[in-house]
């Protein structure tokens, strides 16, 4: 019987689907080695795809040159250099698609909950303040809410359609206009950002969004806005976020990334009332990490079989 082709696994990702992958690969899982140079000096060479999650950096792929995949597991690719792998001829995948409503649920999810305060009255009934205070604040409604979304792709429609169900007025800001899609489009984000009373950020990562949501966008948001970010802690600037809403330049905040994951800034937990904050989970449901698994693996099975890949990148 012929020898399964190598596949290096150097950051883990949904375990069901991973494992899945022993049935068509010699796996190695380089995050488990006591001893990652002993491993890689062992088996490098031998590896001929790599199925991981936002870890395939120069340095490592110098240590495994017959690679010319690398399968991510996620949408977003920012981490991986792409001149790079073009340049070794190394294709790259991703997966798209299979996780647009579980982001969109979610974004929705921390939309909802700091315009309606859902985390914060939670603390308060917990805490035995309702017979006390007899009433929670006041807050802002939803639905007709003014919401712009800032990257209007796969997810980002899937956040619109979500927004129309609550009869909100719906913009976007792209680098182009979509001329089939029925909302506002505003080429200047700080106008959108003005206009707007909830700014929801779904734009790829990478050097042409780093901080694009900034201090000025912030203040035009205003006291009363509120950011909502699910793409990638890159995007919006965090100083000047944290400063913003220290001044009450900026109302509110709910944000699932975060520029230096897993670490977010100590004082954003003691901004209980006007921010909302979960660890990067917006496509961490079972269903959805399992397809998204499995496209790592059809890709890679595609790729021994000498098939097209199904969702190339390069």
């Amino acid at each position: 019987m012929a020898e399964k082709p190598h596949v290096l696994i150097p950051a883990p990702y949904y375990k069901p689907a991973m494992d899945r992958l022993d049935e068509i690969a010699t796996t190695h899982h380089l995050y488990k080695a006591p001893d990652p140079e002993k491993m890689l000096a062992e088996v490098g060479e031998k590896c001929v795809a790599f199925a991981t999650f936002m870890k395939a950096d120069p340095p490592l792929l110098d240590r495994v040159p017959n690679a010319k995949l690398i399968a991510n597991f996620g949408v977003g690719y920012d981490a991986i250099d792409i001149e790079d792998a073009n340049r070794r001829g190394v294709k790259v995948t991703n997966t798209p698609d299979v996780l647009n409503d579980c982001v969109a649920d979610l974004a929705l999810g921390l939309l909802i909950s700091a315009r309606r305060h859902i985390v914060d009255a939670d603390r308060f009934v917990r805490a035995g303040q309702w017979p006390v205070k007899k009433l929670y604040p006041f807050v802002n409604k939803v639905h007709h809410s003014k919401v712009g979304i800032v990257g209007l792709g796969r997810i980002g429609e899937e956040i619109a359609a979500r927004c129309a169900g609550f009869k909100m007025e719906i913009s976007y800001h792209n680098r182009s206009m979509k001329p089939d899609v029925p909302y506002r489009y505003y080429p200047d984000l700080v106008e959108m950002a003005r206009d707007v009373e909830i700014l929801v950020v779904i734009t790829p990562g990478g050097a042409a969004t780093n901080n694009l949501v900034n201090e000025v966008v912030l203040e035009a948001l205003g006291p009363d806005g509120l950011l909502v970010n699910v793409a990638r802690g890159s995007v919006v600037d965090m100083d000047a976020l944290i400063a913003c809403l220290k001044d009450k330049r900026l109302g509110a905040a709910a944000l699932d990334v975060y520029p230096d994951e897993p670490n977010v800034p100590e004082v954003l937990f003691t901004m209980t009332e006007n921010v909302v904050l979960t660890p990067h989970i917006a496509s961490a449901s079972h269903d959805t990490r399992m397809a998204m698994g499995m496209l790592v693996y059809d890709n890679i099975k595609a790729y021994f079989a000498g098939e097209p890949l199904i969702t190339p990148v390069n």
